[in-house]
């Protein structure tokens, strides 16, 4: 398509009072204005630096026109701002305010990589590198949150959940899971937050073959974070919660070793539970039956498994009994096995708390697209599945740094309200200006991000 077939007007004749024209004429504009606000949140954190320090690269260095930094940057920034396809770069390789991001002069400067030279970068990725990558991350986050939290916070609690990823190809290592009827990858997310504070920081992001255990590269996950996160927090506890599929035996064990580590997981019914805990549901139907609604009541016992070398561990249980309109009440009894003191209902609650991170999921896989694992090599996808993190990451350290209702935003909403601004780029020697719209209604929002430290 040639410059002057882009030129062509748009034409609206009957709409409105006057004939209506659009034209795509502006040059030197963008309409990722604020992708500029991800460069700063980066160039605080050291975020992309960080992790592709530890790429090795083997090109020819005359043959190469891009750094493999300059490469996991445009990739990262493009993901944040709702670009997950490496496509997308014939788009955005011209973009004034993407070369900006990329240190490049946003009018005279070169363009960024292509679609061919970024395909190569992801497949060129080994395992050793990608495990240091995933490192990296983790201590630029755990960095972070030490500045933003102080190294006395009380407890630091580590979420991990596993979710589905369905692939459509022949990528390495996808198969058919029974339990999600589809073939998939099941990536690994970690998550940790601190005290009181809501925002559950993503600091950890493993893809895994479609038939993987539960408990694959999760002990080894959870020893290396516990290590650097006493590293930096030498006061805290750890709390760790987890879901019914890391329920085994050997989690257990490992948990009831590791140091200064507090857990409350999820432990699967069955007919002993079911059975010692029936005192409690009868008492909990006869207050639903009373008093027409849903009724929960909380208590303990102590409990081995046969698998169990540990004699007895404690089992706090949820009593639940539960009404809709027009259904019959239905039993929900719920277990959860814990080394915490606290009474029942607390720890329950605690256990309970940890249902948001499956919010920062939908956003890594909605808002992110962080199921793009469309590569023939695993490697390749592991690469993409840690780039929408990095994204992940920049985003909440921009949203952390807003207050009021935008502390607590999705990462679609402030994609749109603060990424997605038209803006022209006007270079002169002394400096470049970006021309935003003057009816921009969150400008003293704009105005804080902008100006955090």
């Amino acid at each position: 398509m040639s410059p002057h077939d882009l030129e062509q007007p748009v034409l609206f004749p009957a709409l409105f009072e006057k004939p209506v024209q659009a034209v795509f004429d502006t040059s030197h504009s963008s309409s990722d204005g604020g992708a500029v606000l991800l460069h700063c949140e980066d160039q605080r954190l050291g975020l992309i630096s960080s992790v592709a320090s530890e790429l090795e690269d083997i090109r020819q260095s005359s043959k190469s026109h891009f750094s493999l930094e300059d490469l996991l940057r445009q990739r990262v920034l493009a993901i944040a701002c709702g670009y997950p396809d490496c496509n997308d770069a014939g788009i955005l390789r011209s973009d004034p305010v993407m070369k900006m991001c990329s240190f490049r002069s946003p009018v005279s400067g070169s363009s960024l990589a292509s679609q061919p030279t970024l395909s190569r970068f992801e497949n060129s990725i080994t395992s050793d590198e990608l495990d240091a990558m995933q490192e990296q991350m983790m201590d630029v986050v755990i960095a972070s949150c030490r500045k933003r939290y102080g190294k006395k916070s009380r407890r630091v609690v580590i979420d991990l959940d596993p979710t589905d990823d369905p692939t459509y190809g022949s990528q390495q290592l996808t198969f058919f899971n029974g339990h999600y009827r589809n073939h998939c990858y099941l990536p690994l997310m970690g998550f940790i937050s601190f005290d009181d504070h809501p925002e559950q920081h993503m600091i950890a992001a493993i893809l895994r073959s479609g038939l993987a255990p539960g408990t694959e590269c999760a002990e080894e996950l959870l020893d290396c974070l516990c290590q650097k996160i006493l590293e930096h927090f030498p006061k805290s506890r750890i709390l760790i919660r987890l879901d019914g599929a890391f329920s085994t035996p050997s989690m257990l064990e490992w948990l009831d070793r590791a140091p200064k580590v507090d857990y409350v997981v999820n432990f699967a019914k069955n007919a002993v539970l079911k059975r010692r805990a029936e005192k409690l549901m009868k008492e909990a139907r006869r207050l639903s039956k009373k008093s027409k609604e849903s009724e929960k009541l909380y208590g303990e016992m102590r409990y081995s498994a046969g698998s169990w070398k540990k004699k007895k561990r404690r089992i706090v249980v949820k009593a639940e009994v539960t009404r809709y309109k027009d259904r019959e009440p239905r039993d929900n009894p719920r277990f959860v096995v814990t080394n915490l003191r606290l009474v029942p209902k607390s720890v329950y609650q605690l256990y309970c708390k940890r249902g948001d991170c499956e919010n920062r999921i939908k956003e890594m896989k909605i808002d992110l697209e962080s199921g793009r694992t469309s590569c023939n090599s695993f490697e390749a996808n592991q690469l993409r599945l840690t780039m929408s993190a990095m994204a992940l990451i920049l985003i909440q350290e921009l949203r952390a740094e807003a207050s009021g209702k935008w502390a607590r935003a999705t990462v679609a909403s402030i994609r749109n309200r603060f990424l997605k601004i038209s803006a022209r780029v006007v270079e002169s020697t002394r400096r470049i200006v970006l021309h935003m719209p003057r009816s921009f209604g969150l400008q003293d929002v704009f105005r804080q991000l902008a100006a955090s430290p």
